[in-house]
């Protein structure tokens, strides 16, 4: 990982600085009248989105033929009878219609979301009542283009596919099963094939960093949308996993903005909103105004975060701000999704970063960035605390 060790500093979710709006997609080319919002319809008041979340998260199934080594899920072979039954899933789309337009665009996720045999009908409902929908699948014999096809047909818009290594030993030491790596890479162009705009998701640990510039070599050849970074949280398996050092995620953080303002693809971080930080400090010295940065991809981004446009429904119908911050505040079964994300405190006090504490607290990113509240709780049990990730220390927090 010498590239990114010796990156210098120049200056969940971040993209190219000045590349399109996630999210901005051709219409689905199904059936269904005209085209579905995209990720990135709702938009928040302020830096806020308190209106309605612009993702849900729905872990329709833990059931998944993996077993990786970092699994929030901490997925199994077999189904849960606990999962919400097609019914409930199908009026828990009902109730997502609550927010108003624009609605939030839903993704199915897991475990592995095509362990569900109601897959393509969960999807179709979505797609009739106007909720654009997204995919992420495991990569098991369970996934071949005829299944990608009947999604694609049902209403699915783009596909979110994971590859942690640049080598099958890599990827599929990490994903518990060999073969992995190369199904990954057929899966790809399947994808393309059906017409599925793609996303790449890499985990970051410290034992994937080093790997990371051969990964990126890999995704410039793959036609993909987007590659996403999704830094480690001590989560489910994952808390049998190192995260990165805050000294490393500054230099991973520099060398990812180099490497967004040359790839063919969004460069995206997911529980590492202080990457915003970086980007704003490297596009101001670029001569950008605020006006400027907060139209790039970056800017739009700004304030997203675990319970500020992100809500995770499990597999049992419980509701969390996001998968990785392991905090219920309800279920669809017995309350309603608009009701808790509205409304429930512990939305509320994340959405309100007056509260923040530490040196997020007196951080002049605050409000753009915000800090990985799930990062926060795992660490300090604190919701509310600084995200022990960020090593940037704001100059009142200095002077205390």
């Amino acid at each position: 990982m010498a590239q990114i060790r010796e990156s210098t500093i120049g200056g969940q979710a971040a993209g190219h600085p000045h590349g399109q709006l996630a999210g901005q997609l051709p219409g689905h080319p199904g059936g269904h009248p005209g085209a579905l919002p995209g990720v990135g319809s709702v938009k928040p008041r302020g830096l806020v989105y308190d209106r309605a979340p612009m993702l849900v998260y729905w872990e329709t199934t833990l059931a998944c033929g993996l077993a990786c080594r970092h699994c929030r899920a901490t997925a199994s072979p077999d189904r849960s009878p606990l999962e919400l039954s097609t019914a409930e899933g199908l009026r828990l789309l009902d109730d997502i219609l609550g927010f108003g337009p624009p609605l939030p665009h839903i993704v199915f996720t897991g475990g592995d979301p095509l362990r569900r045999p109601d897959l393509e009908e969960l999807v179709a409902g979505a797609t009739a009542r106007g909720i654009g929908a997204s995919l992420a699948p495991a990569v098991t014999p369970d996934l071949t283009k005829e299944r990608l096809a009947t999604l694609a047909a049902a209403g699915i818009q783009t596909i979110s596919l994971s590859l942690d290594g640049s080598s099958p030993e890599r990827h599929d030491g990490l994903r518990g099963v060999p073969g992995t790596f190369e199904l990954t890479m057929r899966a790809v162009d399947w994808a393309h094939e059906v017409g599925l705009p793609l996303q790449i998701n890499t985990l970051v640990t410290d034992t994937t960093l080093a790997d990371l510039p051969a990964v990126y070599d890999l995704m410039t050849g793959l036609g993909i949308l987007r590659w996403s970074l999704f830094f480690l949280i001590s989560v489910g398996r994952g808390s049998v996993l190192r995260e990165v050092s805050p000294a490393e995620s500054e230099r991973l953080g520099a060398w990812l903005y180099d490497r967004a303002r040359e790839a063919p693809f969004q460069v995206k971080t997911t529980e590492a909103t202080h990457y915003r930080r970086i980007a704003i400090r490297r596009m101001e010295a670029e001569g950008l105004d605020e006006a400027a940065i907060a139209r790039t991809s970056v800017g739009r981004g700004f304030g997203i975060r675990d319970g500020n446009g992100i809500m995770f429904v499990a597999h049992d119908g419980q509701v969390f701000p996001s998968g990785f911050l392991p905090l219920a505040v309800g279920d669809v079964r017995t309350g309603n999704v608009v009701e808790l994300y509205r409304d429930h405190p512990v939305f509320r006090q994340l959405r309100d970063t007056s509260a923040f504490k530490g040196r997020c607290g007196l951080c002049p990113y605050l409000d753009r960035c915000g800090g990985s509240r799930a990062r926060a709780y795992a660490w300090t049990g604190d919701i509310l605390e600084a995200d022990p990730l960020c090593p940037f220390v704001p100059p009142r927090a200095a002077r205390v």
